[in-house]
């Protein structure tokens, strides 16, 4: 029973060490291991080439590296080659502490008060209490989730959207393409945590965000492919919105001369609001491949029809 890893190198030498350790009837190797290939029966990778692909005629898994899977093109898998997103307790973490930081920041005016700082100007805002302060979340799988939790206990009126109906204690959920304007309407601050298909690229455009409150903010940590960047440019230049905090771009990282760089209402960071750690990781895609020689359902596989 054979897994081929091709990410990350560092990773892959933990993974290496522990799986030698905890699971040693699964053998891992690498692309620089020389392994028989015709007996590879799964594949954990970020971003596998057609190429590789076609090289695995033994391949019944591909598990992702990530918590998404957008970047892989389904089209050059087998039909009969599962395709597992990554479902570890670091990943679901660091979100939590990324989105609660953001949501904070943006409560709390300081993206206001660094305009001011530049300007060299003393200027206090008055103070909205958190029971006043909207938040929504686009996205109700299990960062989304996650994240909810954790925004419930600073009093945050809380509502959700997705594709299909959930039933969250304590959050207002809505639905479907007929529950989103009252979802937007609703909300102060928008998070997007939605996986990227071809439903949702491109979601977040001027239609959407300008159903937004005049002076709500958005924060972005599902794919840079969900924005459409002129429209929020053009949303913040005009005063529609009144912030932005941007953890994930399209394409990455930007080029030079984009406004995201230097626009004043907007905080970016290179994409690192949350990533696999590589221990629980390894020990997330131990549990996976057991659960998968047992026959039994495996944590985060998605439905390739949908993309998530």
């Amino acid at each position: 029973m054979s897994l081929l890893h091709t990410s990350n190198a560092a990773r892959g030498q933990v993974w290496r060490d522990i799986f030698a350790a905890e699971a040693p009837e699964i053998e891992f190797t690498e692309l620089t291991d020389a392994p028989d290939l015709g007996s590879v029966r799964y594949l954990a990778a970020w971003e596998p080439s057609t190429e590789l692909i076609a090289r695995l005629p033994a391949l019944e898994v591909v598990f992702s590296v990530s918590a998404g899977v957008d970047q892989f093109d389904m089209a050059t898998l087998p039909d009969h080659v599962r395709v597992v997103r990554m479902i570890e307790p670091g990943i679901a973490a660091g979100m939590v502490e990324y989105v609660s930081m953001a949501v904070l920041a943006l409560h709390r005016d300081l993206i206001d008060y660094g305009v001011a700082q530049r300007a060299a100007r003393w200027a206090p805002l008055k103070l909205v209490p958190a029971e006043a302060r909207r938040i929504g979340v686009m996205g109700l799988g299990n960062l989304g989730q996650a994240v909810l939790r954790s925004l419930a206990a600073f009093g945050f009126p809380l509502s959700g959207w997705s594709r299909s109906p959930h039933s969250i204690a304590g959050v207002e959920c809505h639905a479907g393409e007929a529950g989103l304007p009252g979802f937007l309407a609703s909300t102060d601050i928008l998070i997007c945590l939605l996986p990227l298909t071809e439903d949702t690229r491109g979601i977040l455009d001027r239609r959407t965000l300008s159903q937004l409150p005049r002076g709500a903010s958005l924060v972005n940590v599902g794919r840079g492919g969900h924005l459409v960047d002129h429209d929020l440019l053009s949303l913040l230049d005009d005063g529609h919105l009144g912030g932005a905090v941007l953890d994930v771009t399209d394409p990455e990282p930007l080029p030079p001369d984009h406004r995201f760089w230097s626009h004043p209402r907007i905080l970016l960071t290179p994409h690192i609001a949350s990533t696999t750690s590589a221990e629980s990781g390894a020990r997330a895609l131990i549990a996976n491949i057991r659960r998968h020689v047992a026959g039994a359902p495996m944590d985060g596989e998605v439905a390739r029809d949908r993309g998530y």
